[in-house]
């Protein structure tokens, strides 16, 4: 990976299944945090199950909650084209979004055992994490995926660092990255790019453009 700068924000022009996901699991971080602290620290299993959840996602692609979302007919930016029934998320790389879940699962759930054994004050981290989720689902902002971006993390929702889908060997070559249906079957052109050697000192010259008279 290569360092690189900039700001990483994922789109946020609609609720598609990845971002609609982060607000859901933020919500029940939050909800789940505040119960542990103020009624009984039990309620932090909701967090680790989340965390669990979480880690499962970023190794298998299946997310149960994306899943119910894909049902209600939500869109997904990151499934699976080998489904189409069911929500499954890609895992042909580690990518900055898959990463994210595997670091945010780990780390709430290694907080979450540390309020069960020894203190509640671990509450403020997964609180934090919580409300950090649900400030990326709103704004699409996110410091600790600014963090890997910053690392040299693949980014695949950043419009600015999605693949062109020119050649055929871009995963995202057979499908719109706005989400809309696909005019042209897949497969039935592709896109090559040939150089073309130029002539030095020889002008370049545009071909002549006929016009159609009727």
């Amino acid at each position: 990976m290569k360092l690189r700068s900039g700001v990483y924000v994922v789109p946020t022009d609609r609720w598609y299944i990845e971002r609609t996901v982060w607000l859901i699991a933020g919500i029940v971080l939050l909800a789940s945090t505040t119960m542990a602290l103020v009624v009984n620290r039990a309620w932090i299993l909701g967090v680790i199950a989340t965390g669990l959840v979480s880690i499962n996602v970023a190794f298998t692609g299946f997310c149960p909650v994306g899943n119910m979302l894909r049902l209600l007919g939500f869109t997904s930016m990151l499934g699976s084209e080998r489904t189409t029934r069911w929500y499954r998320m890609k895992t042909d790389k580690w990518y900055l979004e898959r990463r994210i879940y595997l670091f945010v699962g780990i780390n709430i759930s290694v907080a979450s055992l540390i309020v069960l054994f020894f203190s509640k004050w671990a509450t403020l981290f997964t609180g934090f994490v919580g409300g950090a989720m649900v400030w990326f689902a709103v704004t699409g902002f996110c410091v600790m995926a600014n963090g890997l971006y910053w690392l040299g993390a693949e980014p695949r929702l950043n419009p600015e660092a999605l693949p062109s889908a020119r050649c055929t060997e871009c995963p995202k070559s057979g499908e719109c990255l706005g989400g809309h249906p696909i005019l042209a079957p897949v497969g039935s052109t592709a896109l090559t790019e040939q150089a073309v050697p130029l002539s030095v000192g020889r002008p370049y010259s545009m071909p002549p453009v006929h016009s159609r008279q009727d």
